[in-house]
């Protein structure tokens, strides 16, 4: 065997040793990481509301980024639009709790910029009221990835049941 063939091999084993996930051409990447740093940002937003925590969700988003809704209805679709910084104060005076859970997201990152898509469902005080599609856009800062801007749907009829079960 070359001295370079045992080489590589040894450096798979390792890395396979190690339990790392492998990505195209069985290679472990930056884009993996981001990718999984991007779902985390997004997950930290939905604690920062569950915790109805506006600092905690002002450090992940950018201020003047827009957030959008639209409702899924059959008449032409209206939307309602928001700062995210208005979006974080906001929540303090929220007087139930909120709980939105997502599902199989779908991660694309460009360098310093990243999608996020996923379904999702939300619950106020305990009890469902709508599901829809979260799409979320960011950009990576030196204090890493940062919500710049999201829409999604409500959808209150014909929500499939969440593989995540019933919240507890």
């Amino acid at each position: 065997m070359h001295g370079w063939t045992r080489l590589s091999i040894t450096a798979l084993s390792f890395g396979l040793a190690l339990g790392g996930t492998t990505g195209v051409g069985g290679q472990t990447g930056p884009a993996d990481a981001d990718k999984a740093a991007v779902t985390a940002a997004v997950q930290a937003l939905f604690d920062a509301m569950a915790a109805k925590d506006a600092q905690k969700a002002l450090a992940l988003v950018i201020p003047d980024g827009q957030l959008q809704s639209v409702r899924k209805t059959d008449a032409p679709a209206a939307s309602r639009g928001r700062t995210l910084e208005a979006f974080a104060n906001g929540l303090p005076t929220q007087s139930a709790p909120m709980l939105e859970r997502m599902w199989s997201p779908e991660v694309h990152v460009s360098g310093p910029i990243a999608s996020l898509t996923t379904r999702y469902d939300f619950h106020l005080d305990g009890k469902f009221t709508h599901c829809g599609t979260d799409i979320f856009t960011l950009v990576k800062t030196a204090d890493g990835w940062k919500i710049s801007g999201g829409i999604y749907t409500v959808e209150q009829t014909g929500c499939e049941p969440s593989p995540l079960g019933a919240i507890k």
